[in-house]
């Protein structure tokens, strides 16, 4: 395993831990925000004559 490998898992790991991180602090605003998008979707879908 070179060093460059090496670098690029750690990289990986300490992003998916950031994004862990941001998450779950952020969970409640990242609900809203899925909730949100799945309502524009039914929405399209509605308009666009698609069953749901």
């Amino acid at each position: 395993m070179g060093a460059l490998d090496f670098l690029f898992v750690v990289a990986v790991i300490l992003i998916v831990l950031w994004l862990l991180g941001f998450v779950f602090f952020n969970l409640g605003a990242i609900i809203w925000v899925l909730l949100v998008i799945a309502v524009i979707i039914i929405l399209f879908r509605l308009l666009s004559g698609r069953r749901i």
